[in-house]
C-alpha cells in the first residue's frame, strides 16, 4: 500500500505545513515498537495458533491461559490472518508470521467458507462445525473482514489461492448483499444469501434488517485492501460508492456517524422520543467517537487508494469528524468516551457512557497523529493530544505484566484488569494497526 501521508499532502490545495521535527518522535516510536513486539505479538503468537483444529484460538484469560469452548468467529479469525500477514511484511526475519498467516488462511478457505452457498459462516465451534442451523445468519460485516484478510494475505504471500477466494468473496457480496438500487450493502442475510427483512416481529432494540455504519466502514476498509492488490473496475466503482455514501450520507452535518438506517438510508433515530426511550435504544442511536475517528482515517486511506486527486472534500469532512470527537468526547487526561447523545431538551451534547473501550483508544491514537502531520499548526494541537493518548494507552490499557491490552481503560473500569485478554470480539487488529501506522509516521515513513 502506498504511503498515505505523502499522497494526502498532495490533496491539500494549500499545504498546512510539514511536521515539525521533534526529539520525542523516535522515542515514542521505539517504545511503541517494543510494546508491539513483546507485549502483543509475542504474547499472542504462536500461543493462539490452534495446531489441533486449524485457525486461531479465540479466548484467553487475563494472564493468557486458553479458556472456554474456543468458538471461532469469522471476524476474529480474519483479523488474526490480517495481523500476521502485515507482521510478516514488517518483520520478515520472524518466520512464524508468514506461517501463521497461511495457517489462518487455510482455515478461512477450508472451514469458514460455506461450500454450499458461498460466503463466510459467522460462527463455528473449535473443530469447525457450524454453530447455526439452516437459516444461519451471514453478515456483510463478517464477510468484509474475510475479504480484508484474504487481500492482505495475498499481498504478503502472493498465494493465488487467496486472491481467487477474495474474488469469490467480493462476487458473493455483490450478488447477495449489495443494493443496486439504493446503494450500499445489506448487513443481515440467511445462509443462502437471502436478505433478512425487518418486520413487526423484530424487537425495537434489535438491529435486524437495518443498514448500518459499522458494516459500511469495514466494507470500505476491505474494498480498499482488495483494490490495492486487484485493481478491478467494479471493485473501484464499489470503493468509490462506499466512500461517498459514508462521507455524504452516513456522516451527519455536525461531524459524527449515524449508526443505523432503513434500507432507503432514512436515519434510525430516537431523538424525538423520551430520554428513557433514547437510553433504551442507545445501541441503535448514539454518537460513537471511536467509530468517528476510525472512519476519518479509513475514508482518507480509501480516497488515496482509489486514486482521487485533490479530494479536499474528504479531507475536510475527516477533519470535522476528528474535531467533533475532540470537542465533545475527549477526556483532557486522555481517552475518548464511548457514547454521547444530542438530547432534544438539553443543550449541546451529553456524554452518556464515559468508559473507554480499547479499540477506540487505539484508533484515536492513529488518527490523531495523522491529523498532527497534516495540520501541525491547528488550534486543536493534534500532536499534543496524540502524546496524551499514547501516555493514556500506555498507562491504562497496555498490560505491562501479562501482555496485550485490557479491554477498557482501567481509569474508568479497574475491574477489567482481570477480564479476558481475548474473545471472539477482541484480537490484535486495532492496536496492531494503530501502533504500526504510528511508528511509520513518527519515523517519516508514511
Amino acid at each position: 500500500m502506498k504511503p498515505i501521508i505523502g499522497i494526502l499532502a498532495i490533496l491539500l490545495l494549500v499545504r498546512c505545513g510539514t511536521p515539525k521535527p521533534s526529539d520525542d518522535r523516535e522515542a515514542i516510536a521505539a517504545a511503541m515498537e517494543k510494546s508491539l513486539r513483546t507485549e502483543t505479538l509475542d504474547k499472542w503468537y504462536p500461543l493462539a495458533v490452534d495446531t489441533s483444529y486449524g485457525g486461531f484460538l479465540s479466548t484467553f484469560t487475563f494472564d493468557f491461559k486458553p479458556t472456554g469452548d474456543q468458538d471461532k468467529m469469522i471476524v476474529t479469525q480474519a483479523r488474526h490472518v490480517w495481523t500476521n500477514s502485515k507482521a510478516s511484511e514488517r518483520y520478515p526475519d520472524v518466520k512464524q508470521y508468514k506461517e501463521n498467516a497461511r495457517h489462518g488462511f487455510l482455515f478461512l478457505h477450508d472451514v469458514m467458507w460455506d461450500k454450499t452457498y458461498g460466503g463466510f459462516h459467522t460462527l463455528v465451534d473449535r473443530a469447525g462445525a457450524v454453530k447455526s442451523g439452516p437459516n444461519e445468519e451471514k453478515t456483510a460485516y463478517g464477510n468484509a473482514f474475510g475479504l480484508y484478510a484474504l487481500s492482505a494475505y495475498y499481498h504478503a504471500s502472493r498465494d493465488t489461492a487467496a486472491l481467487a477466494l477474495a474474488k469469490k468473496s467480493f462476487a458473493w457480496l455483490e450478488a447477495h448483499s449489495h443494493d443496486p438500487a439504493r446503494k450500499g450493502y445489506y448487513q443481515h442475510m440467511k445462509r443462502d444469501g437471502t436478505v433478512i427483512q425487518r418486520d413487526a416481529s423484530v424487537p425495537s432494540t434489535a438491529e435486524t434488517g437495518y443498514k448500518d455504519q459499522n458494516s459500511s466502514i469495514h466494507l470500505l476498509e476491505a474494498l480498499t485492501e482488495l483494490y490495492s492488490v486487484w485493481p478491478d473496475a467494479l471493485v473501484h466503482e464499489r470503493l468509490q460508492e462506499m466512500l461517498y455514501l459514508i462521507r455524504d450520507t452516513i456522516v451527519q452535518p455536525k461531524g459524527y456517524l449515524q449508526l443505523f438506517f432503513l434500507p432507503d438510508w432514512t436515519p434510525v433515530t430516537f431523538r424525538d422520543s423520551s430520554e428513557a426511550s433514547v437510553l433504551k435504544h442507545h445501541n441503535l442511536d448514539h454518537v460513537s467517537a471511536g467509530h468517528d475517528i476510525e472512519t476519518a482515517y479509513l475514508m482518507l486511506e480509501a480516497s488515496h487508494i482509489a486514486g482521487n486527486q485533490n479530494d479536499t472534500t474528504t479531507l475536510r469532512i475527516a477533519k470535522k469528524m476528528v474535531d467533533h470527537a475532540l470537542q465533545n468526547c475527549w477526556d483532557p487526561n486522555g481517552g475518548f468516551y464511548d457514547e454521547a447523545y444530542y438530547f432534544k431538551d438539553k443543550p449541546g451534547i451529553t456524554v452518556t457512557r464515559d468508559t473507554k473501550n480499547w479499540w477506540a483508544q487505539a484508533e484515536g491514537m492513529n488518527t490523531l497523529l495523522l491529523m498532527a502531520d497534516l495540520f501541525p499548526d491547528d488550534e486543536h494541537q493534534y500532536y499534543e493530544k496524540f502524546k496524551t493518548q499514547w501516555k493514556y494507552n500506555d498507562t491504562y490499557l497496555i498490560d505491562h505484566e501479562y501482555g496485550d491490552w485490557y479491554e477498557a481503560g482501567l481509569d474508568k473500569e479497574p475491574d477489567r484488569k482481570k477480564g479476558l485478554k481475548g474473545h471472539i470480539w477482541k484480537a490484535t487488529y486495532h492496536h496492531y494497526r494503530s501502533m504500526a501506522n504510528c511508528m511509520d509516521r513518527l519515523r517519516g515513513k508514511r
